[in-house]
Parts: structure tokens; C-alpha cells; sequence
């Protein structure tokens, strides 16, 4: 069984910057596409930016509205990935999801979710 720990969420203030992080358990980490999805308060669930490691390539992958503001990185080392979220906006704010699955969607797997709050 695949368990997704989230951490790091909180309030912040337009302009500022917050680093969120996900710690998974069991063996699939290091070939898992790892990616961080978000719901805003009455939105549907949105992708942020996915990450997947190849030979010793990382390759990330991220919504058009986070380009250039957030970065997402692995340390398979230590199961965990991250999401740095920089020049933070109200529209940031939501509900941010760990989430793990197979190259081929043949498994996926949830965080609980860590509450990201910006303030204007």
C-alpha cells in the first residue's frame, strides 16, 4: 500500500513564496510520475506540474497559469517530492494534492491534501 504525506501548506501574502512537500512510502516512488494537482475553493481539480524521472533525467510538466512562478522536484532518494511555489497569487489559492501513478496509469494513488492560502 502506497501512502502520500503532504506538508508545508499554509498562509501567505501575494508576492511571497511557499514550499509544499509529499513523502511517499512503499517501492513505487522512484518509477512513479509524481504530480501535484489542486482545487480551489468551488473549483474542480486542476493539474499543477508532474514530474517523472528517466534514466537520470528528470522531466517536468506544468500548467500554463504556473510557468515560470512554481517548481517541482524529486529526491528519490528520499521518496519525497516538492512543489516551490514563488510570486504566490490569490488565485493560488486551493487545496494541493499529492499524487502518484504509473507510467501508464496503471495505478494512482492520493494524498489528503494541504491547504495553500494567499491573502491580497
Amino acid at each position: 500500500q502506497v501512502q502520500l504525506v503532504e506538508s508545508g501548506g499554509g498562509l501567505v501574502q501575494a508576492g511571497g513564496s511557499l514550499r509544499v512537500s509529499c513523502a511517499a512510502s512503499g517501492s513505487i516512488f522512484s518509477s512513479a510520475v509524481m504530480g501535484w494537482y489542486r482545487q480551489p475553493p468551488g473549483k474542480l481539480r486542476e493539474l499543477v506540474a508532474t514530474i517523472f524521472t528517466s534514466g537520470s533525467i528528470n522531466y517536468a510538466n506544468y500548467a500554463d497559469s504556473v510557468k515560470g512562478r512554481f517548481t517541482i522536484s524529486r529526491d528519490n532518494a528520499k521518496n519525497t517530492v516538492y512543489l516551490q511555489m514563488n510570486s504566490l497569487k490569490p488565485e493560488d489559492t486551493a487545496v494541493y494534492y499529492c499524487n502518484a501513478r504509473g507510467r501508464y496509469s496503471e495505478y494512482t494513488y492520493w494524498g489528503q491534501g494541504t491547504q495553500v492560502t494567499v491573502s491580497s
